[in-house]
């Protein structure tokens, strides 16, 4: 798994100076701030034969530049109320591209520092936004090659020392396998094929790794997660699998994070079968599982101290076929809350359910727990927040302000949430109907078109995983927060074709790395 790493460079005279570079870009605000008054006085002339200078990025000719190559960047207005920093991304993968196609396969990039906080990490989240526009799919490069498809080899990044360029290296390495495991089609990514990926990726790491496939296991462990793979149990390769991940670092932990991760590796909906074009892209219903799976990459590599990361994944496919579960079956979680079936295409939440109970026994005996679920859960979520992830939180979360944090933390690395919360409406809405089961999964209508449709899954998950004893006024409260990556899980919300965005990795890193 090649990736461009990131290069420190001290300042743009050591970059132009250095031999190992093929082309220089330049990302500005405006053209006067550019260090280097030679070279901003040749770009100053072009402007005056190439209008294209200062409204779209320009790759011209000059020998005195790494490779004989610069590109030339502009951000645009920053002054705006809702500017912020992923303008420098815009502008980033646009000049990355255009530097990949002229074959620059070591560029090294200068970014403009701007005032205010909001843009204070630019420079880091152009390195992370020209990697996401660099990457191509796994299956293409088991097809044509690395060197093929993904030509660039490093990005020089100047003003960059060793340690924020390892950094930025670490986190990419856990994008990258979210990607991977994301973006995959379904057959190359099965679930084991899936849990496979990350076995391989986490070889010889500081995170281990259990992979639990036995099948009547499953099904005392995890009943709900195996109500959905119910159709899938006479292919063998379709057959589930649970991944738990596990940091511990060296010396005393002061904080444990606990991940629950959905890995639909393919979602037909089941009984309530996708219709109308609805089930292509669905094999990229398991990107909070390749999420949750990328953060503990990242975790791997820089190895933070005092923190403990443990996740479960549940890798499983959601067949269609005379096994398949149905509405108004009632099936017992591992909680041993009786859960009513409302709608076979709301499974997601039936893994994490499972998941998420074994996580609460574990938040038992840990240290300073945590507990999150990640998901490309709802179309609601698409629909109410658009590219942005929806964080749902509890109350024990929302009194330490853990939501806000990761929104604060996204913003100023170009990986933006829209915080929300859970309500009594919530849980009103999944409370059972009679004496026969505990709580309702999902109504029969569509999420996108259901009011509070991405907030009341996460009140359903707190009963079915049995969390509504851990509420923020419980003698020892669990914190947990909900996040839906249905809308900012790929670029440009084409779940089919548009590449995985890895969202909420770098986030999560920010904030706890």
């Amino acid at each position: 798994m090649a990736l461009p790493p990131c290069i420190a460079v001290q300042d743009l005279n050591s970059a132009v100076m250095a031999s190992g570079f093929d082309a220089l870009i330049l990302i500005y605000t405006e053209l006067d701030k550019i260090p280097a008054p030679q070279l901003q006085q040749q770009i100053k002339q072009i402007a005056g034969i190439d209008q294209r200078i200062g409204k779209e990025a320009v790759l011209f000719h000059t020998a005195t530049v790494p490779g004989q190559r610069c590109i030339v960047a502009p951000v645009g207005l920053l002054t705006r109320d809702y500017d912020d920093v992923r303008s420098f991304a815009d502008a980033a993968k646009q000049a990355m591209m255009m530097a990949k196609n002229a074959g620059s396969v070591r560029p090294v990039v200068w970014v403009q520092q701007c005032a205010g906080t909001a843009f204070a990490k630019a420079a880091e989240v152009v390195y992370l936004a020209m990697t996401q526009a660099l990457w191509q799919p796994l299956e293409g490069r088991e097809a044509l090659g690395e060197l093929a498809v993904e030509p660039v080899q490093e990005i020089g990044l100047i003003g960059a020392d060793e340690a924020l360029a390892f950094r930025l290296t670490a986190i990419e390495a856990g994008k990258r396998l979210a990607r991977d495991l994301c973006g995959t089609e379904p057959e190359r990514m099965t679930p084991r094929r899936f849990a496979d990926y990350c076995v391989e990726a986490f070889t010889d790491s500081a995170v281990s790794v259990q992979v639990q496939t036995d099948v009547e296991t499953l099904l005392q462990q995890y009943p709900l997660m195996m109500a959905v793979a119910r159709s899938s149990l006479h292919v063998e390769r379709h057959k589930p699998a649970v991944i738990r991940l596990e940091y511990l670092p060296e010396g005393e932990v002061s904080q444990t994070l606990l991940f629950a991760g959905k890995g639909l590796v393919y979602d037909t909906g089941g009984a309530d079968l996708k219709i109308n074009g609805g089930m292509a892209g669905m094999s990229r219903d398991k990107g909070g599982a390749a999420a949750v799976a990328g953060f503990l990459k990242t975790v791997a590599l820089l190895k933070p101290a005092g923190l403990r990361v443990v996740a479960e994944i549940g890798a499983v496919r959601n067949s269609i076929g005379s096994d398949a579960f149905v509405p108004d079956e009632i099936i017992k979680s591992h909680a041993g809350v009786r859960v009513r079936i409302g709608n076979t295409d709301a499974e997601g939440r039936l893994v994490l359910a499972d998941l998420m109970s074994h996580l609460r026994q574990e938040a038992d005996a840990a240290i300073n727990p945590i507990l999150f679920s990640v998901a490309t859960l709802t179309g609601h979520a698409a629909r109410a927040v658009g590219p942005y992830t929806a964080l749902v939180e509890n109350g024990a979360a929302l009194q330490r302000e853990i939501s806000a944090t990761l929104a604060k933390q996204g913003d100023l690395w170009g990986d933006p949430s829209e915080v929300s919360r859970s309500r009594r409406e919530d849980f009103s809405f999944i409370r059972p109907r009679s004496c026969a089961d505990d709580v309702l999964s999902c109504n029969n209508a569509p999420s996108s078109v259901t009011a509070r449709g991405h907030q009341f899954p996460m009140a359903f998950l707190v009963v079915a995983a049995g969390l509504d004893q851990a509420s923020a006024s419980a003698d020892k409260p669990l914190p947990y927060v909900h996040i839906d990556i249905a809308g900012s899980g790929v670029d440009g919300g084409d779940w089919q074709h548009g590449k995985p965005s890895a969202s909420p990795v770098t986030s999560l890193a920010a904030t706890y790395l």
